[in-house]
């Protein structure tokens, strides 16, 4: 009870010194088995410190094998601990508690190479130049000179759309909800897959569209799923995302989109293709917009290919007639996408920049996906070497509740498996993304320390408050 260690020999956060000085206390034989610690209130006092602190202090210690924590009594030093506990800190198991993180975002890693950076800032200079132009109200749908970019960079998956099929639009949130507005009105049933993107979930309750999730395979939409679907709910449309689908990361083989959109089709149902992906594998199938284009809407972020702040997106209409509608929803809800970042985007795609920056993704996502799979328990991560993140299933009694929980109880963010399910209960399952402003280390200390939880039940590494 009268514990108080010395914490100013510890260049590392307060709460892992805490954890470290009981460690060392146990080896050396000031603390002893059964010892009880003291309150956390008391300690954080006398070593004037959050309470915060050192409840995390305790968390680590607990997940580390030192002490437990009894209901109602406090914390003591465990027994089996200080039987088998070698002397010094060497004996200190590895992994332990993450700087805070946020995987919550699926974002592609940020560039990091100086002569990228550097080719990425003289486009800006260049489009700086021209400022005072870009500063005016631009033509809805986008200016000529961004319409031919856009053009030769859909050229690259098999699209080649007139200019009255193409609009420039901020981000591709911003065209699904002026899609939907223009097919659909309240009560009509739109189609997904079982898991999907959490922002079509969220657009479709806000327009009164039911959404209805469809069983899924390894391929992607189960096919007859989605025609039995077409029969009893006679939907307005199909919302997909088919290359490195958010969560899943799966892929849809050619065979695969042939069905869907022979499907699509027969019971006349429009194809919404969220290709938020399609830039990132050099290889990906080509779109369902090159299969059934008198039935889709592409949609061509650059928000996932190049980076989220450009907020930008291009989107070809199945025809002319498509496209009027549709305008009159984007002005209404978005006027135009933002001139200094479409000329930005327009620059980069002329200039080679964009490509490059596209190389660097997949080297670093490649390389991340690698570190992942060297360290995570085999056989729990449905992923791809080019996805920005991964889908972790979880192994019993683990639950997407508890692993989640215990993630932000130390400053980790995922997301569970119930933010994209639109089909019955959602699975024991969590994504985790890799890319963003996290460097490959602190990258690799997160995953061990998932590594080192999910080899333990999750009441070892419970909170405790």
């Amino acid at each position: 009870m009268d514990w108080l260690p010395d914490l100013t020999q510890s260049d590392k956060p307060r709460y892992l010194a805490i954890a470290d000085r009981i460690a060392a206390d146990i080896a050396a034989g000031a603390l002893s088995a059964g010892d009880r610690l003291p309150p956390q209130r008391r300690l954080a006092e006398a070593l004037a410190v959050d309470f915060t602190t050192v409840a995390r202090g305790y968390v680590e210690a607990q997940r580390r094998g030192l002490v437990e924590s009894r209901v109602g009594q406090g914390t003591f030093v465990k027994a089996a601990t200080v039987k088998t506990m070698a002397p010094g800190l060497g004996s200190i198991p590895r992994a332990p508690m993450p700087e805070p993180v946020d995987l919550s975002m699926t974002l592609p890693p940020e560039p990091d190479d100086p002569a990228l950076v550097a080719r990425l800032r003289q486009g800006m200079a260049e489009v700086g130049e021209r400022l005072v132009g870009l500063l005016r109200y631009q033509p809805l749908g986008g200016a000529p000179a961004d319409k031919v970019a856009a053009a030769l960079w859909l050229g690259r998956r098999g699209l080649m759309p007139v200019p009255e099929q193409l609009f420039v639009v901020p981000g591709a949130n911003a065209a699904l909800l002026a899609i939907l507005t223009s097919l659909a009105k309240p009560g009509d049933a739109v189609l997904c897959e079982a898991l999907t993107y959490p922002g079509i979930r969220s657009i479709c309750a806000q327009l009164g569209l039911p959404l209805t999730g469809l069983a899924m395979d390894g391929d992607g939409l189960d096919p007859e799923a989605f025609a039995e679907a077409c029969v009893r709910l006679k939907p307005k449309a199909l919302y997909l995302n088919p290359v490195l689908q958010n969560p899943t990361t799966i892929t849809m083989p050619e065979r695969r989109r042939a069905e869907i959109a022979a499907i699509a089709r027969r019971h006349g149902v429009a194809i919404i293709e969220d290709d938020a992906y399609g830039f990132v594998p050099p290889d990906a199938p080509a779109p369902l917009a090159a299969l059934a284009p008198e039935l889709s809407w592409h949609i061509a972020g650059l928000s996932k290919c190049l980076g989220a702040g450009l907020r930008l997106a291009y989107v070809v209409v199945p025809d002319i007639r498509s496209g009027w509608p549709f305008a009159a929803a984007l002005r209404a809800g978005s006027i135009m996408a933002s001139p200094l970042t479409s000329a930005l985007a327009t620059r980069w795609i002329e200039d080679g920049s964009a490509d490059a920056l596209l190389d660097f993704l997949r080297a670093e996502t490649a390389a991340r996906q690698q570190l992942a799979a060297e360290i995570l328990p085999a056989g729990l991560c449905r992923t791809d070497p080019l996805s920005f993140n991964l889908w972790l299933e979880l192994p019993a009694p683990w639950t997407r509740a508890a692993f989640v929980g215990q993630m932000q109880a130390t400053g980790v963010g995922v997301v569970a498996s119930d933010a994209f399910a639109a089909k019955g209960p959602a699975p024991e399952a969590a994504r985790i993304c890799l890319g963003g402003p996290i460097g490959r280390k602190a990258l690799g200390d997160v995953l061990a320390f998932m590594a080192h939880a999910l080899e333990q039940a999750p009441e070892a590494g419970a909170r405790v408050l």
